[in-house]
């Protein structure tokens, strides 16, 4: 049981994470935010993508550390300091007052993917792992989904500086629980960590087609992820017309559907690997089967009909979910348990160039064309993307130890 409550922990940590990450996309959605700051197209994706300039910067070393040194005082240290750089935003009354505090929550959030998936691969076996993976990364849909209502209520009756006040330092009650309950790495644990790590040259990784797959259809995920965490606010509002509240209520629906569905994709696939079918190709499955049903935000995009478009918000963020435990589970079955947490960090780099260029993508392919439909319609081809990258290149698990045995794997297959 305390293995579980410290996978919940980490959720909360991670809900957390991607509420504060994402949630400036709602009072970029509000006529008087956008004109206290005097924000253009372009300012408010730079904004939305300012988080990611320096959220890649850390992924590795963050992977490192807590390769070498264990989980639990790493990420507490780190979310101490990402939870108040977000509460300051409160204060901010210029635009590089805004943009500075997005730069340090990026900078400290890098920490909590790789710890949370280091976690995970030490503490729980192949037959959980979709299950507790899965749990982990629904806070990362649970928090926007929840958080929405309430961030779109304290704008609405308090202004946006209650957002960042109350959201931010609230959080820090988190630490308690945190401190209280998750177990520590014990040093033996930390220096086979070490040793093992070393016998396992990370840079040979990338000489692999897994390691590019993996890293390609983490980018193609995470591109429709941030969307719809920076833009799928205004979409509603501009697009289809919605009040701020009925905005914040079809928000917080699609991304608890997502959550849900995550949950669900993660047992059904531990379920399946537990009788006998193959972990690598029953993961593969459901995250090409996730991008596929995501591919339909393009319809969405297309139809005129405002009932439509929300169902096709909806089920599009259900197919995201089939993909989500999987697509994070599958790197900690064919790459080298030693190098968990780089691995890891290696995959929020690319989530990082996906939350660069999504919102700007988006705010320039909005601008050339006036409106939607193509900056959905580009993601629907992304996804395409991302399921040849798994089809094609992620296949047989890499099982070397040495650097000779990392740079030969591609003759497998």
């Amino acid at each position: 049981m305390r293995r579980w409550l410290t996978v919940i922990l980490l959720s909360v940590a991670l809900a957390i994470a991607y509420t504060q990450r994402s949630n400036i996309a709602l009072p970029l959605a509000t006529p008087g935010f956008i004109a206290y700051f005097r924000l253009t197209d372009f300012d408010r994706g730079a904004l939305n993508s300012a988080f990611f300039w320096t959220y890649g910067l850390l992924q590795i070393p963050c992977g490192y550390l807590v390769d070498r040194f264990g989980v639990k005082w790493p990420l507490a240290a780190a979310f101490l300091l990402w939870t108040i750089a977000y509460g300051v935003t409160g204060a901010a009354n210029t635009l590089p007052f805004l943009f500075a505090p997005r730069l340090l929550v990026g900078l400290f959030e890098a920490m909590i993917t790789p710890a949370g998936l280091r976690w995970i691969r030490d503490h729980m076996e192949e037959r959980r792992r979709g299950t507790a993976t899965g749990l982990f990364f629904a806070g990362s849909k649970w928090g926007p989904a929840v958080a929405a209502p309430i961030a779109t209520w304290l704008i609405h009756d308090y202004g946006w500086r209650a957002m960042f006040f109350v959201m931010g330092f609230g959080s820090l009650t988190w630490l308690l629980p945190w401190l209280l309950f998750a177990p520590s790495d014990g040093v033996s644990s930390r220096q086979a960590a070490s040793e093992a790590g070393r016998s396992v040259p990370f840079a040979a990784l990338f000489s692999t087609r897994i390691m590019w797959g993996t890293l390609i259809g983490t980018f193609c995920y995470n591109y429709f992820v941030f969307f719809s965490l920076t833009w799928l606010p205004a979409y509603f509002v501009e697009r289809r017309h919605f009040s701020l509240n009925s905005m914040g209520f079809y928000v917080a629906f699609s991304y608890g559907g997502m959550a849900a569905v995550a949950i669900l994709a993660g047992l059904a696939a531990d379920w399946m690997i537990e009788r006998g079918g193959d972990p690598v190709r029953v993961r593969r499955g459901f995250i090409v089967i996730g991008f596929l049903i995501a591919s339909t935000v393009v319809l969405g995009a297309l139809t005129n009909s405002n009932n439509a478009a929300v169902f096709f918000s909806i089920l599009s963020m259900a197919g995201l979910g089939l993909a989500t435990a999987n697509y994070w589970s599958l790197p900690q079955t064919v790459m080298p348990a030693a190098a968990a947490g780089r691995v890891a960090g290696a995959q929020n780099m690319a989530l990082t160039v996906a939350g660069i260029l999504a919102p700007l993508v988006t705010a320039w392919l909005k601008q050339l064309s006036g409106g939607y439909a193509l900056p959905m319609e580009a993601i629907g081809v992304i996804l395409f993307v991302g399921i040849g990258a798994y089809m094609i290149l992620v296949k047989n698990p890499i099982l070397a130890t040495n650097t000779h045995e990392c740079t030969q794997i591609n003759h497998l297959f």
